[in-house]
């Protein structure tokens, strides 16, 4: 049997000396994909045929403004036409054995490992994260794709037999538990049918590859929608088809529509032939979805992931060291663009002056400007509309608060660059509830832990949280009282980001998510399968 092993590409050529090597082979394929890939024009996907709509996106790279290339605008027509593709598509695929299934998903994992650094560039560039960003975001991408193979190898498909023995007495009126012939039966997971994936901009690869492939290797089809306004991936979601379609998956199981979701997106929710929806992205948008599927009569599943206002505790007992280097990565990282990022800090009032002071010398460190340079730690903002919603954190805070450090633009004509904005509020300040997706981090002080859990608990979403104590009797009461999915404590990498497939499950709680079943865990592919019990006798 396959044995699972996370790609920890970095980490794998750091240890052995060779982190040189990681960097110029980053830098060799982002000169590539500029010299090869970018300002070209591309079609949809569907039943494995390109199709133009009569309208287009251009898609632009938030790095510096340069055409990343032209995309089609599915309309609603199109968006069915994928649909009816993958309903028709799934007699097949459903009925595939679970093992071919595996071998192909297996094949795309070698395929992205082969490509990484070619897949990375293309990330990099499109929005606007790190090298070391996207090279680890592509070796989740893999992670997810051999995780979730040995999840369905290991539970044989998800199929057992078990049977009832014949009784030597016989009735002709039966009741509940009634003697009778031997019942041979099979319990099995069965897929839904169709499922439209519908992806986020922060994370394009790894979480677009692990909704794909848990809907698709658990013998689904899907409809797959990348991020296609405003906050743009479109580029990333091709080569995601491109490689699936190299590793075997048949046409029409996994199709590629660009476009709105005002369109695709609605499409997708309200048509009939569609079983079930997975999404990453706002709360909002995720309730506005369920609601409007469930009032049309729909009996849709959905696997959801809705955000986070992710809470760190800091206790008098706790290596300030430590908490000041895993808040600042948790808060800036990828310019606060991460649903698992720190977002509001509780720090004991005793140690508040000396923790601040590290931060800031940690955030002080911190460079800013175009992220496919490796000396750069925060790149841009993916939009306009992430700016405004800056501009107007910036000037909340200064009205309602103390703002610490921050709140500047630093460049705004290629590309949108801002300063970390580290502040200090009361925790009754809207700023600490609502989720800005910002590099904006707010801090508040409490005398006692209760307060403090009180305080990060009181809050509509339950995604990632942190704690920073060296007291065993505050990290076991924090531990029982803590709501939130994914936890961590005493973490110096970061506070609240970096959940590792087979791992750390990647769970929301309260308004994050839905099920209360996470990503890069044994329960994942459950979701998107509905059991039967099939009992022949004879």
């Amino acid at each position: 049997m396959f044995v699972f092993r996370n790609e920890s590409t970095f980490k794998r050529l750091s240890e052995s000396g060779r982190e040189q090597e990681f960097d110029r082979l980053f830098d060799e394929a982002v000169d590539s994909v500029k010299r090869n890939i970018l300002g070209k024009r591309h079609p949809l996907y569907i039943n494995g045929k390109d199709v133009y709509s009569g309208e287009e996106i251009s898609e632009y790279s938030p790095i510096d403004g340069i055409l990343i290339g032209k995309f089609q605008k599915a309309s609603r027509e199109q968006a069915s036409a994928a649909i009816k593709a993958a309903s028709e598509a799934f007699a097949s695929w459903s009925q595939t054995d679970y093992r071919d299934r595996i071998s192909i998903f297996r094949k795309a994992a070698e395929l992205f490992s082969k490509n990484k650094f070619r897949v990375a560039a293309i990330l990099s560039i499109e929005n606007g994260k790190t090298r070391y960003e996207s090279i680890g975001e592509v070796d989740e991408a893999i992670d997810f794709l051999n995780y979730y193979s040995v999840e369905l190898e290991r539970n044989k498909g998800y199929a057992r037999k078990t049977k009832l023995t014949e009784s030597k007495v016989h009735v002709k009126a039966a009741f509940q538990g009634a003697p009778g012939r031997a019942e041979k039966v099979t319990i099995a997971m069965k897929p839904y049918g169709v499922f439209g994936v519908i992806a986020p901009f922060n994370f394009p690869i790894s979480i677009s590859v692990g909704m794909s492939s848990g809907a698709l290797i658990t013998g689904n089809t899907v409809v797959f929608k990348p991020s296609s306004t405003d906050n743009m991936t479109m580029m990333t979601g091709l080569e995601i088809y491109r490689i699936f379609a190299e590793a075997g998956v048949p046409p029409g199981v996994f199709n590629y529509v660009t476009g709105p979701g005002s369109e695709v997106g609605d499409e997708l929710v309200m048509s009939g032939e569609v079983s079930g929806i997975v999404f990453t992205g706002s709360r909002s948008t995720g309730l506005s979805m369920i609601a409007k599927s469930f009032s049309a009569g729909m009996q849709k599943s959905f696997v959801v992931e809705m955000g986070g206002k992710n809470a760190v505790i800091v206790s008098k007992n706790a290596d300030l060291d430590a908490a000041a280097s895993g808040i600042v990565s948790a808060a800036y990282g990828y310019c606060g663009q991460k649903c698992s990022a720190a977002s509001r800090v509780y720090v004991q009032e005793t140690v508040k002056e000396e923790l601040v002071s590290k931060m800031l010398d940690n955030i002080r460190a911190l460079k800013i400007g175009d992220p496919l340079k490796k000396e750069n730690y925060l790149g841009p903002l993916i939009s306009q509309s992430a700016l405004k919603r800056y501009v107007q954190c910036v000037d909340e805070i200064s009205k309602t608060g103390r703002l610490i450090y921050g709140g500047n633009i630093v460049r705004s004509q290629s590309g949108i660059y801002v300063e970390p904005v580290l502040a200090e509020a009361d925790h009754s300040n809207p700023l600490f509830h609502r989720e800005l997706f910002l590099p904006f981090l707010l801090v508040d002080t409490y005398k006692k832990l209760p307060e403090a859990i009180e305080k990060a608990n009181d809050s509509e979403y339950g995604l990632t949280a942190g704690m920073y104590s060296m007291k065993k009797s505050e990290i076991r009461d924090y531990a029982k009282a803590v709501q939130s999915g994914v936890v961590y404590i005493n973490r110096e990498t970061s506070a609240t980001t970096g959940a590792i497939v087979g791992l750390h499950t990647f769970v929301g709680w309260k308004g994050s998510g839905l099920t209360g079943k996470g990503t890069g865990s044994k329960f994942y592919l459950q979701q998107f399968m509905r059991e039967q019990s099939l009992s022949i006798v004879g």
